[in-house]
């Protein structure tokens, strides 16, 4: 008589799969392990370095516009979370929440505008200086 579990159906198929999943697994393992490369470098045995020998400590300093632009990601994030909830329901808001969203999009441009003009949204060199610069060089230089 065939071995039934609680629900009345058989146990086997799950234990032949369960058996097939091993010797599968096992005979991948195996296989990678022997045609696998075999090597020890220097660094092998180090953790996080994945045989790469280290070149100094792992605690970098960041500078604080990468914070900046982090977090102004995340800010953009949440912005675009509630414009498409916004544009999900925009049937059930009607007029109330087109007003509601343009006043929120408003907002959202005037800060943009004003994090500009301060220089927040300024990451490296400034372009008019190295052009500037750049000309001066070329005044500089007798022309042949």
């Amino acid at each position: 008589m065939n071995e039934l579990d609680s629900s009345g159906t058989p146990g086997w198929p799950f234990w032949l799969y369960a058996a097939l999943v091993l010797i599968l697994l096992t005979f991948i393992i195996s296989l990678s392990y022997f045609l696998g490369q075999h090597h020890e470098g220097r660094a092998t045995g180090q953790p996080y370095e994945s045989g790469v020998i280290e070149t100094g400590s792992a605690r970098l300093r960041f500078s604080a516009q990468f914070y900046l632009v982090a977090m102004m990601f995340v800010i953009f994030d949440i912005e675009v979370v509630f414009i498409v909830l916004w544009a999900l329901a925009f049937k059930e808001l009607g007029w109330q929440g087109y007003l509601s969203i343009c006043v929120f999009i408003g907002l959202l441009f005037a800060v943009l505008i004003y994090e500009w003009s301060i220089g927040a949204l300024d990451f490296g060199p400034d372009g008019k200086k190295i052009l500037k610069a750049y000309r001066k060089l070329n005044i500089k230089k007798p022309a042949i």
